[in-house]
This record gives C-alpha cells, structure tokens and sequence, in this order.
C-alpha cells in the first residue's frame, strides 16, 4: 500500500525579519511556540525573499517564480479596487501550488490574508476560502473577513480569528479516512506599520514588553536614502498613498508604544502557531503533516537608518534586514533536533519543496530557480547553489557567503549608483567597496551572474529592465515613465 502523502502546512505571516525570533538570538522578543517549532525542525538563518514587499513574496511562493516572471513587482494598492477587472486574479495564468496539489488529491485551504486580487470566492485552486480584501493592514480589530462567500465583520484580533479557522478546519478532518490537506495560513501580523501598531498594543500580550528596553532595535541616525524617498516620493507621487503613512518612516525606530505594540503582535502570531500545533498533535496528524514557517519578506527595524522595506529608500536597496526571512521546517516523522541550515535558500525555494513532499514534479511552464530544501532538512549529504537572487523594481541584487551586489538600473536621471560589500570583512554592509580596483574581477564576474540569471529568469511582458512592465502598479510609475516613455503603465492582463 503506497504511504499517504503528507498533510501540508504552510505558515506565512507579514512583515518579520528573521532576527524577530527567540531561536534567532534575539532576547527581547517572546516566541515560545517558534521557538519549539525550531527544535523539532530545521532554521534556515540564510533565507531570503526575492522581493521585499507583500504581493510579489506571496505571488513568488504560490508559482516558484521570480517577479520578473510572474509580473507581481511591489505591494497590491487596494486602493485602486474599482480599476481592477471582474473577479481578478494576479496569478490566473499559472499553475500554482494550491492548484497542482488540488489536482493531486489534496483538500486545499486558505486562511488569512491574500492581497493577489479579487477575495470575493476562491482564487487559484484553493476549496476552503477564509480571507479579508483589504492587504493594506490599517488595524488587528472590526475586519470584513470573506468566510466561504459569507461577509462578516469580525470584532477581534484578526490573528485569533484566522487561528481559530484553521484549528477548527483540522478539528473536523478525519486523519484515517480523508485526502491529505494544504493550509495556506497567512497572518496578517506582525505588520510594523502605522496605524495597526501605531500606540499602545492592547492585545494579551502587551504587558510582556512593559519593562522592554528594545536594545535589539538599533538608533541609528536617519539615512540619506530614506530622506531622499520621501523628497521623491512628494514632489512625483504627491496622493500615493497616503503621504502621512509614507512621513511617518522616520519616527518609528524611537517610537517606544510602537515598539511594544509590534513586538507585542509578534507574540499574538507565536500564541496563534502554538494553537494550530496543538490542534495537529490532539487529531494525531503532527506526525504526518509538513510543517513551514516564514514570512513574505524581511524589514529593517532601523539598521541602516531606515524602517521598513527595501524600497523604502532612494534607491530601493537588497541589506539583508530588508530580505532576511524566518524560515522554519518541521517534516512529516522523523524529528531533526533543532538544525540550523546557513544554506542560501529562498522563498521560491518553497514551492519545490512543497511538491516534493507530495510527491509531484516541477511545473515546466517557466525556468524555475527554486530547488528542494528537502536534502537540506533530512541529510547530511547535499550539493546546493551558493547565491541568491532579488529584485526591487531599479535594483537587482546577487547575495553569495562572501558578497552582496546590488545593481541599480541606468542611465536614468537619478544618477544611480551600484554597491558591493564584503560579507565576510563587513557582515553589517556598511562599506560600499564597488570601486576598489582589487575587487574587479569579482565583481566583473558577480554581474555577469546576475544578467545571466535574469536572462533566463524574467518574461518580456513584465521584465522593467528591457521595457517590460507590472501587473496593477507600480511604486516607481514615473521612473519607468521617463525612461520607457509617457505611454508605459501598469496593465492588468496577461
């Protein structure tokens, strides 16, 4: 009798840096249930997302693609909702991994946010559909939640509600009888924008950083490149978005009631992980179940004078603040005793891994860099790729254990320029050395890599470097305006 395909957990909260862990090293923040997660598994302390905002992480884990394929190139503005076609779809074209497990005989579930178009019923393969439409958090509290084609406003924590959802989706299977399931639970949390976590937290968890002195949030003097954003940002994009969420970036790395309340939701999501584990272990499916946990992206808490995301800065920038992730792997059987991978691995890097465990193929409707991260949790003995690949719209990056290339688009008006750092003489990439003639060959050899990679890994239609362009919008419309002409713009269709 063939063994049953394991069920499949796939945890991906918003906005958490990889330090924002206990297991992490950081001290400060309390994370019991990751924590545990982490010692019954494998943490990949090198995980990397290809793109630091929301929709292009979530669209790059659902297909195994780069932004350049998939055309999902910065955060879905909801604002612009009446523009969007009926029942639209960012991902419709491809085959994505609810879908390909969907036809493999797995009951498939969404639970949590979803920001990749039209939450109105179910998108992209996906039978049970628990979401909200708003991806733009603005509070944890009185969200409209999409529950099956019911619309209800729920009065609590949006975490609890979408823990609660998934408890209750596990609590009604059957482990000896139904197909195996794929639960796509998505947090809306920690955030680390105002005004969800803008005051002081009101949650449960809110006297645990009273008396926290946030050590582990750096005071560094605001940078350039932020100053230079918001400057940009007001003379080109005056109403986009609201300039007061844009002006507050600078005010948040000393804002102590932020602080607490951003830890404080860290905490919510730790409580709400260690309740769906719970109910895993009560219906005895722990042990069949494939368990990861990580993030859409990464964000600077301050390091580097800025708070937020890549593209918070003037240039957008790939510091590993930015693009590190939490990443977690827990296999079905057999525990792995609390590893901890430094392999460079990547948020496309799930989606293989997902079907391997089902025990499927790689689609081949596009060059896939993702690979299996399953020799990486259960052997000792494998061969893996030394580099990772971003994007942020003007900026591409190729990170390797001794160097981080960022490489800007040009010519443009903006006077661009490219960074190198050595990783291993300067792990907090504070001294741009792209100039420094003992590194040409290095570098010479760092960029061919990267235009190779982009060659092969982007789609005319949405490849911004060569005229392309970007599904629903854009954060930089008018840069691509000016260099590709008064005609380019965002397009909704394939």
């Amino acid at each position: 009798m063939p063994k049953k395909q394991p069920n499949i957990l796939l945890i991906f909260v918003d906005n958490q840096p990889a330090k924002m862990l206990g297991c992490s090293g950081n001290e400060e923040i309390h994370t019991p249930n990751l924590d545990r997660l982490a010692e019954n598994g494998v943490r990949f302390s090198e995980a990397y997302c290809p793109n630091a905002m929301c929709s292009p992480c979530r669209a790059s884990v659902l297909t195994g693609l780069m932004p350049s394929q998939h055309g999902v190139h910065t955060w879905l503005n909801d604002n612009m909702i009446a523009e969007w076609p009926r029942d639209w779809n960012m991902l419709e074209e491809f085959p994505t991994l609810p879908e390909l497990l969907a036809d493999a005989g797995y009951d498939t579930a969404l639970m949590g946010k979803y920001h990749l178009g039209i939450a109105d019923k179910p998108q992209n393969g996906f039978k049970e559909w628990v979401t909200l439409q708003v991806g733009h958090v603005q509070s944890f509290y009185d969200n409209q939640m999409i529950v099956n084609g019911d619309r209800i406003t729920h009065p609590g924590h949006s975490v609890d509600f979408f823990t609660e959802q998934a408890v209750d989706y596990i609590t009604r299977r059957d482990g000896n009888s139904e197909n195996p399931f794929f639960m796509f639970l998505t947090y809306p949390a920690p955030y680390g924008h105002w005004p969800s976590i803008k005051g002081e937290p009101t949650n449960e968890f809110a006297s645990f950083y009273n008396e926290t002195p946030f050590q582990s949030v750096p005071r560094e003097g605001i940078s350039k490149e932020l100053i230079d954003w918001l400057l940009v940002r007001q003379k080109k994009m005056p109403d986009y978005p609201d300039p007061g969420e844009l002006n507050c970036l600078p005010q948040l790395p000393n804002d102590l009631p932020t602080l607490r309340n951003y830890y404080s939701q860290m905490s919510v999501v730790d409580d709400g992980v260690g309740r769906v584990m719970a109910a895993l272990d009560d219906r005895e499916m722990a042990d069949n179940t494939l368990v990861i946990y990580t993030s859409d992206h990464g964000m600077s808490l301050g390091q580097h004078g800025f708070w937020g995301h890549g593209e918070d800065t003037w240039p957008s920038n790939m510091h590993r603040e930015a693009n590190n992730i939490p990443l977690i792997i827990r296999p079905p059987g057999k525990r792995q005793q609390g590893k901890v991978r430094q392999s460079l691995v990547g948020t496309t890097d799930i989606f293989a891994t997902i079907l391997d465990y089902a025990g499927l193929p790689l689609p081949s409707f596009e060059p896939m860099h993702g690979r299996s991260m399953r020799p990486l949790v259960e052997s000792e003995q494998f061969q893996w790729g030394d580099a990772v690949f971003m994007e942020q719209e003007e900026t591409r990056a190729i990170r390797t254990d001794k160097w981080l290339l960022m490489r800007r688009f040009g010519p443009t008006p903006y006077d661009f320029t490219d960074e190198l750092y050595d990783l291993h003489d300067d792990p907090g990439e504070r001294q741009n050395v792209i100039d420094r003639a003992e590194h040409r060959d290095e570098l010479e050899s760092l960029i061919a890599r990267l235009d190779v990679f982009f060659e092969t890994h982007s789609n005319p239609r949405w490849n911004l470097w060569k005229g392309g362009t970007v599904k629903s919008n854009s954060t930089r419309p008018f840069l691509w305006q000016e260099i590709w002409g008064e005609d380019w713009k965002p397009t909704y269709s394939t």
